[in-house]
């Protein structure tokens, strides 16, 4: 027997494509032109997120053809398909976004199912736009079979009279508008130049956030999460990403002997080192989980406090993606997390060699101040926090990137969903001080947990960012910034504190000690718990129905089933 065949007969896809009974199916890829030699190789999928929806995912069809040429050159055989992706940036601000985070699960669900109902041996996914990203990585650490994440790549950074700028400011600009701060004319001519290219959003937004994780989690080659989508050294990035999963099924190195805890925690370190998305603390558990690990919202917390923020990137800095790869890229990043002993070396990456050896040849860049060393921090604690207290007992996270004021304290006004807040803060009926509570957002409640961009982008063009405080047991955009807490848990759809929280109680946020608390007793609590009834979701039926029975809290990553710690037999070993 020789090596090749010894190859695929250990392979998922021997099933469709070895002996006799297997006839019928190969008869199936003569019909679409394959070779026998081509039929009897290893099957890569090579799985994209394409669609027309927005510029972020827009490239990755040419990008996916690059990896198939590598995967062929390889002596594979590439399987291209597409699964679905919805657009944050389009589907802000509206009934749209009940869509988002579901779009995950869809993700990862419709990639495992289309690898498994075909036999594919390996995995190539290329994500453009923020949940595709980590609903990608999830499916990657399901199936556990040889993989590599592409990341599309980041817009261009727009150019206004001048001024550099990115889709945030155009969410900000519409609270400029609202308050006659930016007149029609302005906002008609900034809204055609804010977005110049293909790409996700340019700034550490969540998209980027992921984009950064991907590469130090171990699932992405090095620096190729940071080259903005028009480059086309993307293109070379993405052969070689062809190529090398096929060394990765030659040499049996899978998903789960990349992602550990170790590597969780360093994906950890790099959001809080980059002041990147507070999704990332629902993204990180729920890959976790399909690797059979707990690591929760809190070990994510607490790798953020241990952790110094040394990129100065957008929403809380000066600089976009494409200024950080031009100055050394991710690897810079990770060289001095790793080189200050706040990265694990010893983690296995696609790449065959450990994180150590990846960064070994990395040289730091001092004619630069994208990144700073990791001894001579903007700030010693990470971009992001953790909070816990009497108003979120399951936790909530903040990003303080680039804040002055971490420590709020006032009155509460409380709004049963987003709309309502966004009239308030659009007609400015708030007053300075208050703390705004949106509920009835989370995973259950939502369905969905929606970003509040829309509303808190409103408030900092209104000139209220620091202002006034918002808490949800939704989520916030990677754009957003402002004193906005996310992630309350428990939600209010199951009975959470913040469901029982009344207009006028005092809420005290305290991002320097962790806390998040309201003055009101643990018996007014009780009271008021046997006073409150469920409300009805929004949806009787269809497919957010379907997730709402299904979805766990967030502190756990609002995941819809028990991942890997239940498996019975792997995909990769059936």
């Amino acid at each position: 027997m020789d090596a090749k065949t010894d190859l695929k007969n250990r392979l998922p896809s021997r099933h469709v494509t070895e002996g006799p009974a297997r006839a019928p199916h190969r008869s199936y890829y003569y019909a679409m032109g394959l070779t026998k030699e081509q039929i009897h190789q290893p099957f890569v999928g090579v799985a994209s997120c394409w669609n027309e929806a927005a510029p972020c995912n827009i490239s990755l069809m040419r990008q996916a053809q690059a990896v198939k040429k590598g995967v062929a050159a390889n002596g594979g055989t590439p399987r291209e398909f597409v699964t679905i992706t919805v657009t944050d940036g389009i589907a802000m601000g509206h009934a749209g976004m009940y869509a988002s985070l579901p779009s995950r699960e869809v993700i990862a669900d419709s990639v495992e199912l289309t690898m498994r109902g075909h036999g594919y041996d390996a995995l190539v996914g290329l994500a453009g736009c923020d949940k595709s990203l980590p609903g990608m990585m999830m499916a990657m650490v399901r199936l556990n079979v040889p993989s590599i994440f592409i990341y599309g790549g980041s817009i261009l950074p727009g150019n206004f009279r001048g001024q550099t700028i990115t889709v945030q400011d155009m969410f900000e600009a519409v609270g400029r508008h609202s308050v006659g701060s930016l007149s029609s004319e302005d906002l008609d001519e900034m809204e055609q130049v804010a977005c110049p290219s293909a790409g996700a959003c340019g700034a550490q937004f969540t998209a980027n956030t992921m984009a950064t994780v991907s590469e130090a989690i171990g699932l992405a080659l090095p620096y190729s999460a940071g080259a903005p989508a028009p480059y086309e050294l993307r293109d070379s990035f993405c052969m070689t990403a062809g190529e090398m999963v096929v060394e990765l099924v030659k040499m049996n190195i899978r998903p789960r002997d990349i992602v550990t805890r170790k590597a969780l925690e360093n994906a950890a370190a790099v959001v809080a080192a980059s002041g990147g998305s507070t999704n990332a603390a629902l993204h990180l558990p729920a890959i976790a989980n399909e690797c059979g690990i707990k690591f929760d919202l809190f070990d994510v917390a607490e790798v953020f406090k241990r952790t110094p923020y040394v990129a100065d990137l957008k929403p809380g800095g000066r600089y976009v993606a494409k200024d950080m790869f031009e100055v050394g890229g991710i690897p810079l990043l990770m060289k001095t997390l790793l080189d200050h002993g706040f990265l694990h070396g010893d983690c296995m990456t696609v790449t065959g060699r450990t994180i150590a050896e990846n960064m070994a040849k990395v040289k730091w860049n001092d004619k630069q101040d994208v990144v700073l060393s990791a001894d001579k921090p903007l700030s010693p604690n990470g971009g992001v926090v953790g909070l816990k207290g009497n108003v979120a007992p399951d936790g909530a996270i903040v990003k303080i990137a680039g804040m002055k004021n971490i420590v709020f304290s006032g009155p509460a006004r409380c709004f049963d969903g987003e709309e309502a807040c966004f009239e308030a803060v659009k007609n400015k009926d708030y007053k300075v001080g208050d703390v705004l509570v949106i509920r009835y957002e989370g995973p259950r409640g939502g369905p969905g947990m929606r970003e509040m961009l829309s509303t808190t982008a409103a408030l900092y063009g209104q000139g209220m960012g620091d202002k006034v405080a918002l808490i949800t047991d939704g989520r916030f955009s990677g754009a957003t910034r402002g004193f906005c807490i996310g992630h309350v848990g428990p939600e209010a759809a199951v009975g959470g504190p913040i469901g029982l929280i009344k207009d006028g109680d005092i809420i005290t946020i305290d991002a320097i000690k962790g806390t998040i608390d309201c003055n009101v007793s643990a018996d007014e609590f009780a009271k008021r718990k046997k006073d409150w009834k469920p409300r009805e979701i929004h949806f009787g039926s269809g497919a957010l129905w379907k997730y709402a029975q299904q979805v766990g809290p967030a502190v756990n990553g609002a995941v819809t089933h028990p991942g890997a710690s239940a498996e019975k037999v792997s995909y990769a070993d059936s």
